[in-house]
């Protein structure tokens, strides 16, 4: 079967919580052996014992910290740049450090892991791929969510790049673009009819989605299934960027 990942080895980044937990779990599943960065100690260490992986706890915004999580890296066949983080405030209340915050951490360290990973794939002559892991937010306007949706439009951007220059080199890159997920952090934020109501009323397909909806996505992209696809910024939104 073509969408397999036995003997592929996948980097994970953001994977002790929220999506990227879910996307370690379901890439276990399907036979991936696992590389997960996160900052969460604890959890990491369960992940270990969980699902036999191999788990390094940083903070990837620090480039010389990632760069050294590289140096002993195994060959790679995959990365999925999942780590994210999120600082809401209305436009004209924006403060420039949370701006930067999310800049930082959803594009910049997400270029910086997805530079390491294509280069120990090139040193290993694997031909692998990249997901990113976006937002609708790149894609539509979201009130409260300027910084959001400006270091997930730039993480499209990126991806867009990366396919351009390591196509030729063989290595895959494609982003994924979620609404709403229902991790049990969403759940919590998300309770509030007054919020909830509106933004399912835009969605046609008239719900959330739930996280191994994005996960078995991105296990699609990794996989052989998804050899000719490269470039892409999915949508797994139940329709909402259709209007």
């Amino acid at each position: 079967m073509d969408f397999d990942l036995h003997d592929k080895r996948i980097l994970v980044t953001g994977a002790t919580s929220g999506i990227g937990l879910d996307i370690a779990r379901s890439l276990a599943e399907l036979g991936a052996e696992l590389v997960l960065f996160g900052r969460n100690r604890e959890q990491l260490a369960a992940l270990e014992q969980e699902l036999s992986v191999r788990a390094v706890a940083l903070d990837i915004t620090d480039e010389s910290a990632v760069a050294e999580a590289f140096a002993d890296m195994p060959a790679l066949d995959g990365l999925v740049n999942c780590a994210g983080i999120s600082r809401l405030a209305p436009a004209l209340e924006a403060r420039a450090d949370d701006l930067d915050a999310q800049m930082t951490t959803n594009t910049r360290a997400a270029a910086v892991v997805a530079r390491e990973a294509a280069a120990n794939m090139l040193t290993h002559a694997r031909q692998g791929s990249i997901v990113n892991v976006s937002s609708q937010a790149s894609m539509v306007a979201l009130a409260d969510h300027l910084g959001y949706c400006a270091s997930k439009a730039a993480m499209d951007a990126m991806t867009r790049v990366l396919c351009l220059e390591l196509g030729p080199k063989g290595i895959r890159v494609n982003s994924v673009n979620p609404t709403v997920t229902l991790t049990p952090m969403a759940e919590r934020a998300w309770s509030d009819p007054a919020k909830r109501d509106p933004m399912l009323a835009a969605i046609p397909l008239g719900r959330f989605a739930a996280p191994r909806e994005v996960a078995l996505p991105v296990a699609f992209l990794l996989s052989p299934a998804a050899s000719m696809i490269s470039g892409t910024c999915l949508p797994i939104d139940g329709g909402y960027t259709a209007h």
